[in-house]
């Protein structure tokens, strides 16, 4: 299955334009954002379990992230409400679950083979935030090939304007300003190695999820 696999090609999905598939999990459905490959497929996906539903153990060969977008979301480590990042390296397990319902936003089998490090932030923690100049930054995970942080621009504050190896956006609230239209809350946007636009915040501000680095080719073998 090959869904947006066109690396070179800017991406946006508004909510407006979600399709909810179901899993073969029984009360669990996804928005698959990017997909290469089949069931197990390098995946970008907006995934929603019902209350009461969990999937089986299963293991991550190629690394799992995760932002919870609303509820809470569970497994053997803990139980994670919104605002939570979590990152489970290569050659991790674990029998996901949402007691009473939970939306997360989650990429699978992007994480280069050697990567060992297993991260949890809680980023409604006020204490992981930084402010710089009139905007903030939680940082989520920093390595040669990638930068993860989260991002709290003022009003029309500017996002970004090269993006010689890529970044993908997913706008947790407000909007995003870009290519003459406006990304309401829960729009993704992956835009290619090389791009160059003009990103900002919308006239209410934003915060966005915001990683680059990892759009290369090496980045994605």
């Amino acid at each position: 299955m090959l869904i947006n696999a066109d690396f070179s090609r800017d991406v946006i999905v508004t909510p407006a334009q979600r399709l909810w598939v179901a899993s073969p999990q029984g009360g669990v459905e996804r928005v698959m954002l990017d997909r290469v490959g089949g069931e197990q497929a390098r995946a970008t996906s907006i995934v929603r379990y019902a209350p009461g539903s969990r999937f089986p153990w299963h293991a991550h060969p190629g690394g799992e992230e995760i932002l919870v977008l609303s509820g809470t979301f569970s497994d053997a480590s803990g139980d994670y409400p919104q605002g939570w990042y979590l990152r489970n390296p290569p050659g991790s397990s674990h029998e996901p679950a949402s007691a009473g319902g939970a939306i997360i936003f989650v990429k699978l089998r992007q994480m280069p083979s050697d990567e060992q490090t297993t991260v949890r932030i809680d980023t409604c923690d006020p204490a992981t935030w930084k402010r710089e100049a009139d905007d903030e930054t939680c940082a989520l995970f920093s390595s040669p090939a990638e930068q993860v942080r989260l991002l709290r621009l003022s009003a029309r504050a500017p996002l970004l304007s090269a993006m010689p190896a890529g970044a993908e956006i997913l706008v947790l609230a407000g909007t995003i300003a870009f290519a003459r239209q406006f990304c309401p809350q829960g729009s993704w946007l992956r835009l290619a190695p090389g791009a160059h636009h003009a990103l900002s915040a919308g006239a209410e501000g934003a915060t966005v999820y915001l990683k680059t680095g990892h759009l290369t080719e090496r980045s994605r073998q």
